[in-house]
């Protein structure tokens, strides 16, 4: 292992030589203006599908080492898309793309998931619930309404605990935990921009605030899908756990409801305040639309700025304003979003070639009806981030020259179109655990309470058998 990280090492520093050698320039230094993604070969998506193999696979045949080393399957991946990538579009124009992607997405994703789930982790609910199906369909509700007004991940950091200890005295709740990430870490965010960022790129883009609210009737014809397969699965789980003996116990004294932690809802609506200024601002206050260059390759927005500053502070305050009483009975750990943090940015800087293909070449797959825009936009979703997937699609949709529909700063997009969008985005992050990031963060924390979740490829065969027919559904109701 220390022959490993020593390899690690000498090629780290071997790249960041290179990098900043300002005689490195290869083609890119003669017409850097140039869209790269229209020429760039689709061998360069290779480390993006490795990592997502090693995602997939190590957990799986070597899981002790994986959860003390993935760091470095994300180097290793990282690197082997970064070198060739400075040999085929030199050294400034690879180093700008990934400082883009690091300082421009990454930073501003992390902050955001971070402050949600540090605050979200300091609320309780406690009291005597009983995970019968009645009551889990009735959480899973609560969480898939909150979702668009505190986004996915504080939906999904508020509610996940509460449902988990309800349900720590059955065998079978593995059912309960993939409904959950479902409902309440996807397909609840589409009716608002602070639900999910897809939406909140489309709001800073002309979208109305409440457009999103378009989306409410496939919405609920998901939601009472979903509830009503979850019911039945878990109905029959439920009874063969009675079956088996297993009860909750009864021996302990009735606890009323309680909510510790209350104050934290403040920080809560300070961190959604915090996202929703970052789109207004730089619209309204001219200071905001400013940036400062970093290395003086990425820009980093002084809204962005604005938006990391107040969730840090959000983050801080609600952690040194919380009793560590809370948190032990929560039992909050910092895993999930190391996990989430560690393979994140190893997911965005491998998919950039990925992303550079589609910007430069999403208007020529011929993508014209709503449920083309469906399935494309939820498919690349489900693998690559949504939030740039969206913003390619919503930006190849206002390109065909329409002429009346949604008045957006780059074109007119039809109504129908952008409904298909940007549910393609939101709901089919569900369908992998790196759709979207509270799918990780609910598999970790469920797995840190005990609950043996499916592996990536089980949980994709949860998702084809479950929320692929539900999609057909949508497509034929209200996409085509």
């Amino acid at each position: 292992m220390k022959s490993c990280k020593k390899l690690l090492w000498a090629i780290g520093l071997l790249l960041g030589a290179f990098v900043l050698n300002p005689t490195v320039a290869f083609a890119a230094e003669k017409g850097a203006e140039q869209n790269i993604g229209s020429t760039l070969p689709l061998a360069f998506c290779i480390p993006f599908a490795g990592l997502l193999l090693c995602i997939a696979v190590c957990p799986l045949v070597i899981e002790r080492w994986w959860d003390k080393n993935k760091q470095y399957a994300v180097i290793l991946w990282s690197l082997a898309f970064v070198i060739p990538f400075i040999f085929y579009a030199g050294a400034h124009e690879a180093f700008s793309e990934v400082l883009e992607t690091v300082f421009g997405d990454y930073i501003t994703f992390i902050v955001l998931l971070f402050g949600l789930f540090c605050v979200a982790g300091n609320i309780c609910l406690e009291g005597d619930l009983v995970g019968k199906p009645k009551l889990n369909v009735l959480l899973l509700l609560i969480g898939t309404l909150l979702s668009s007004w505190i986004g996915t991940t504080g939906a999904s950091m508020v509610m996940i605990r509460p449902l988990i200890r309800a349900n720590k005295w059955r065998h079978r709740k593995v059912q309960i935990v993939v409904f959950f990430i479902f409902l309440v870490s996807n397909i609840g965010g589409c009716l608002t921009p602070v639900g999910d960022p897809p939406l909140l790129m489309g709001f800073t883009r002309g979208v109305d605030f409440f457009w999103s609210m378009h989306l409410l009737p496939v919405m609920l014809l998901n939601v009472v899908l979903l509830l009503t397969l979850f019911f039945i699965l878990d109905t029959r789980a439920y009874k063969k756990d009675l079956a088996d003996g297993a009860a909750p116990d009864q021996s302990e004294d009735k606890k009323p409801l309680k909510l510790s932690g209350a104050h934290n809802i403040i920080f809560l609506v300070m961190i959604v305040g915090a996202v929703v200024l970052s789109g207004v601002l730089p619209k309204t206050v001219p200071f905001f639309s400013r940036s400062i260059h970093i290395f003086g390759a990425a820009k980093l927005e002084f809204s962005a700025i604005f938006e990391v500053v107040i969730i840090l502070l959000a983050a801080f305050g609600s952690y040194k304003t919380t009793k560590n009483e809370v948190r032990e009975a929560n039992n909050f750990t910092w895993g999930a979003i190391q996990e989430v943090a560690i393979l994140f940015i190893g997911i965005f800087i491998t998919m950039i070639p990925a992303l550079l293909i589609l910007k430069a070449q999403g208007a020529s797959l011929g993508i014209e009806k709503p449920w083309q825009f469906f399935w494309i936009t939820g498919a690349l979703s489900s693998f690559l981030d949504n939030t740039p997937t969206y913003l390619v699609f919503f930006t190849t949709a206002a390109s065909l020259g329409f002429h009346e529909g949604i008045k957006t700063v780059v074109g007119y997009i039809p109504e129908i179109i952008l409904m298909a969008i940007s549910c393609g985005a939101v709901f089919m992050g569900a369908i992998t655990y790196i759709g979207n990031a509270p799918n990780f963060m609910v598999r970790s924390i469920a797995e840190e309470n005990g609950i043996k979740m499916p592996s990536f490829f089980s949980y994709l065969g949860w998702s084809l058998t479950c929320l692929i027919p539900v999609f057909l559904i949508d497509m034929l109701v209200f996409f085509l």
